[in-house]
Order: structure tokens, then C-alpha cells, then sequence
């Protein structure tokens, strides 16, 4: 081969490079942003069960019991208050009293109910596309190219967000390959 011929094969080769640079690093912003809209997400989802969960202990403590209904009152108040890094437990803790619950609460509205179970759900739900979103971005900050081209890698790689919902036992399709 021509010196010629090795240049312009250099040169294709720095334009792919720059080219799958330029993608990635479009990918990891748009990563990015979805992880944002997903903790927002998740962050509204919380603080509407740990209102719902307020107000039930609140307005029906005699149907709780004053002991469940303080406990699950002092819950709400430190899921709406605790700050990130202890939030889990926080979460933790009034999910647990909150699945506590008897199924059928006498004197209390099934509105009520209805309202915190759909709270329960859609916050489930928020955590898995949050945690889907984090897993997606340390995936591909994780390969080979990128972390040698040190790309995001002046960023922090988000944190997942692990609490007890009940849908760990649901499969992720995390062992399926992807299209």
C-alpha cells in the first residue's frame, strides 16, 4: 500500500471513532436525562404514598389503632423528611407498615384504600423504570471504549434505588438478550 492509501485509512478510521464518539456520548446525555425524569418521577410517586399513608393515620387512628397509626404516621413523616442518603430506609420502613395493614380497615373509606394501593403500584412501577434508566447508563459507561476515552466519567454514576415493593420476584427480562 501507498502512504496515500494508509492515510486515507487512518483517516476513516479517526471519522468512525470520532463518529461512535459523538453517538455515545449522545446516548449517555439522553441516559442521563432519562434517569432524571425517572428520579423525578419516582420522587412524586413516594411523597404521594407517604401523604396518602399521613392522612390515613391521621384521620382514622381509631381504626388503626393508636399504636399502628402512630407508627405509621412517625413512617410518613420520615419518608417525606429524610434526606437522600437514609431515604431507603426510610421508604423501607413505611412500606412495611403499610403492608402491615389488615386487608379490610373498618371505618375507613375504600377510596381510601383504593388510593394507597394504586400509590403502592405506581410507585413500584417508578422504581423499576428509575432502576431500569441506572442500569441502562452504567452499562454503557461500563464498556471498553468509553471508560478509555473517559466519557461522563467527570459525572457520578447514579445511584439505584432499592426498596421493598414486591415486584422483585416479577422477572425483569434482564437475562434476555436485547434487540
Amino acid at each position: 500500500m501507498t502512504p496515500g492509501a494508509w492515510l486515507l485509512v487512518a483517516a476513516v478510521v479517526v471519522v468512525l471513532l470520532l463518529a461512535w464518539t459523538a453517538w455515545t456520548l449522545t446516548r449517555l446525555r439522553r441516559l442521563e436525562a432519562r434517569v432524571a425524569r425517572a428520579r423525578t418521577v419516582l420522587e412524586d410517586r413516594l411523597r404521594a404514598r407517604a401523604a396518602l399513608a399521613e392522612d390515613l393515620s391521621s384521620g382514622y387512628s381509631a381504626a388503626l389503632g393508636e399504636d399502628r397509626a402512630s407508627r405509621l404516621k412517625t413512617a410518613a413523616y420520615e419518608a417525606r423528611r429524610t434526606p437522600a442518603g437514609d431515604r431507603e430506609l426510610a421508604e423501607n420502613t413505611l412500606g412495611r407498615e403499610l403492608r402491615g395493614l389488615p386487608a379490610e380497615l373498618p371505618g375507613v373509606p375504600a377510596e381510601l384504600l383504593a388510593e394507597l394501593a394504586e400509590a403502592e403500584a405506581r410507585m413500584a412501577l417508578a422504581r423499576r423504570f428509575y432502576n431500569d434508566a441506572v442500569r441502562d447508563t452504567a452499562l454503557l459507561r461500563q464498556r471498553r471504549l468509553p471508560r478509555l476515552l473517559r466519557l461522563h466519567a467527570d459525572r457520578p454514576l447514579p445511584r439505584f434505588f432499592d426498596v421493598e415493593d414486591g415486584l422483585d420476584a416479577v422477572p425483569t427480562g434482564a437475562g434476555t438478550p436485547r434487540a
